[in-house]
C-alpha cells in the first residue's frame, strides 16, 4: 500500500524537556518550522495549553507573530486557540493583527475546550461565564462577525469594530475530537480538523459525521478535513518505542496530576511501570505511527486509507529536539517516494 499524495502539516506545542528551558523550547520549535518549511511542509500549528511547565505555547498569538519572521511561505496558525478562554473581540483582533502582518499565511484553528482544568479556566476568564459548550457556536458567531466587519442588524455589538481589521480573512478551521465541531464544521462549510492522536476511537465516526453535515460556503465548496497524528519514526522499531517512551511517561504524569517537564526516554525507561499504567498509555497511544521507516509507511497508509483525509498534521513530543526533526524529515522523504 503507497502513501497518497497530500499536504503535510506540523501541530507542535513547544515541548519543554526535562533540563531545559522554556526558552529553548520556543528557540527549538522556531527552528522546526523553518527546516519543515524548507521541506516544503504546508502548514506549521501551535496548540494553546495552560497551567502545563511542559508546555511552551500557552500564548499561540504571540508565538505565531515569532513564526512569521522566522518564515517566510508556510501557513502558520493556531491549532488551536481555545475560544472559551478568551473574548471573540480579542481572538479577532489578535488574528487580524497577525493577518496584517503575515497576509494570505494565517490559519486560525479553533477549540471549544479550554485546553486546561476547569480552574485554570476560570483564572483564564476570572468568571464562569461562557465555560460551557453551549456558548460555542454563539461565541464561534461573534468571532466571525467581528474578523468580516458585519454583525446583523440590531445586534448589540453592531457599533464595534475589531481593529486592525484583516486585509484578508485567517483562514478559519473548526477543531476538536468528539462529534460536536465535526457536524458545526459541516454546517457552516469550514475545514475541520481532528484530534486523533488523543481520540483515535472517535476518528472515522467525526469524519462521517462532517462529511455528511458538510453544508457548501463561501470558504469551501466540499469538505476538507485533515488529522492530526503522534509521530515518531526512528531507524528501528525498538529505537522508536524507546523514544516514544518520554510521551508515555508525560501522559502518565498528566492523567494523575504530576505535572512537569517532559521526561527523557531513559527516564521512561527507569520508571516502575505498572500493568495498569501500560494499558493506560497503550490506549492513549492506540492508533499513532511509531515506528522504523517501513513500519510507519505502512500504518500510516492504512490509516489514511480508512480516513480518506484532504491533509495530515503531525504532531511528534520528543525530548531531544534533533529527533523532532529525524522523525518530520523522514516523513517528506516517505511521502516523497509516493
Amino acid at each position: 500500500m503507497t502513501l497518497p499524495a497530500m499536504p503535510l502539516s506540523v501541530l507542535d506545542l513547544a515541548p519543554v524537556s526535562a533540563g531545559s528551558t522554556p526558552q529553548e523550547a520556543l528557540a527549538s520549535t522556531i527552528a522546526l518550522a523553518q527546516h519543515v518549511e524548507a521541506l516544503g511542509f504546508t502548514r506549521f500549528w501551535v496548540a494553546e495549553h495552560h497551567n502545563m511547565p511542559g508546555i511552551a505555547s500557552s500564548a499561540p498569538s504571540v508565538l505565531i507573530a515569532a513564526l512569521g519572521a522566522a518564515t517566510s511561505r508556510i501557513r502558520i496558525g493556531s491549532g488551536g486557540v481555545m475560544l472559551p478562554n478568551h473574548p471573540p473581540l480579542v481572538v479577532a483582533e489578535q488574528f487580524g493583527m497577525l493577518e496584517n502582518l503575515y497576509p494570505g499565511r494565517i490559519d486560525l484553528g479553533i477549540g471549544r475546550a479550554p485546553g486546561t482544568d476547569q480552574t485554570t479556566a476560570r483564572a483564564l476568564r476570572r468568571s464562569v461565564d461562557q465555560l460551557s459548550v453551549d456558548d460555542f457556536p454563539d461565541q464561534l458567531n461573534d468571532l466571525m462577525c467581528f474578523l468580516q466587519g458585519e454583525f446583523p442588524e440590531g445586534h448589540p455589538m453592531a457599533k464595534i469594530a475589531a481593529a486592525p481589521h484583516p486585509a484578508s480573512m485567517p483562514q478559519i478551521w473548526l477543531l476538536g475530537s468528539s462529534g460536536y465541531s465535526a457536524q458545526v464544521a459541516g454546517i457552516l462549510g469550514l475545514p475541520f480538523g481532528f484530534a486523533h492522536h488523543f481520540s483515535a476511537r472517535n476518528t472515522l465516526p467525526a469524519l462521517e459525521l462532517y462529511r455528511r453535515s458538510f453544508r457548501p460556503s463561501a470558504v469551501l465548496d466540499k469538505p476538507y478535513a485533515a488529522i492530526g497524528v503522534r509521530m515518531v519514526i526512528a531507524e528501528s522499531d525498538e529505537r522508536a518505542e524507546f523514544l516514544s517512551g518520554s510521551s508515555m511517561l508525560s501522559f502518565l504524569r498528566m492523567a494523575t496530576g504530576r505535572l512537569g517537564q517532559l521526561p527523557s526516554p531513559e527516564e521512561a525507561a527507569a520508571h516502575p511501570w505498572t500493568r495498569q499504567e501500560l494499558e493506560f498509555v497503550a490506549d492513549r497511544l492506540d492508533g499513532q505511527v511509531i515506528g522504523s521507516p517501513e513500519t510507519a509507511e505502512r500504518e500510516l497508509a492504512e490509516l489514511l486509507e480508512q480516513t480518506q483525509v484532504d491533509e495530515l498534521m503531525i504532531t511528534t513530543a520528543l525530548h531531544d529536539p534533533v529527533e523532532r526533526t529525524t522523525t518530520l524529515t523522514r516523513v517528506s522523504e516517505m511521502f516523497a517516494k509516493s
